[in-house]
């Protein structure tokens, strides 16, 4: 009787079954990955509550469509190295290919110039006045008139240069999809 627990913890699915949730799983993560691309990469940024609930909604929504009927331990062992691997090999290939890491990873985008607001670009890119203005206080400036540049970068952060301030080009250095 005192077994009776771990036998249910460990209880193996028929291996054509595990099969079933690696697939499940792995269309769910290609399906999600191109819905967070499309959503904009502003929404990798700082995250609010209603981001952290859709992070939360979306998890519980696509659980039982990875596992389905598979409760067991190993169902749910198997979903998750099928992620994990999926995601390694993701972020490999984009390392070796500048043309998916632009589909995927994106560009930074410009959206203030010598002071002046880009609002076209801004509001493409689902980025607020109020958005623009906090970081602009974050680096210590009152107005955009007193920066050179404002940069929504491809991770959703914006990053600002003062307009006394040296910039220097260097090569971009983030190559991965930060997905977990």
């Amino acid at each position: 009787m005192t077994m009776d627990w771990l036998r249910e913890i460990f209880s193996h699915p028929h291996p054509a079954d595990l099969g079933v949730v690696a697939f499940k799983t792995a269309v769910v993560y290609l399906f999600l990955v191109a819905g967070l691309r499309i959503a904009g990469t502003r929404e990798l940024g700082q995250m609010n509550i209603y981001d952290l609930v859709l992070v939360i909604v979306l998890a519980n929504s696509v659980q039982n469509a990875m596992v389905g009927s598979d409760i067991t331990l190993l169902g749910g062992l198997v979903a998750a190295t099928t992620l994990l691997i999926l995601n390694r090999v993701l972020n490999s290939v984009i390392e070796r290919s500048p043309k998916l890491e632009h589909l995927l990873v994106g560009e930074p985008s410009l959206i203030v110039s010598n002071g002046h607001i880009l609002r076209q670009r801004m509001k493409r890119l689902g980025i607020t006045p109020e958005q623009l203005f906090a970081a602009l206080r974050e680096h210590g400036l009152e107005r955009p008139e007193d920066a050179a540049m404002c940069v929504l970068e491809v991770d959703g952060s914006l990053s600002i240069v003062p307009k006394e301030a040296d910039v220097h080009r260097t090569r971009r250095h983030f190559r991965a999809l930060r997905l977990s």
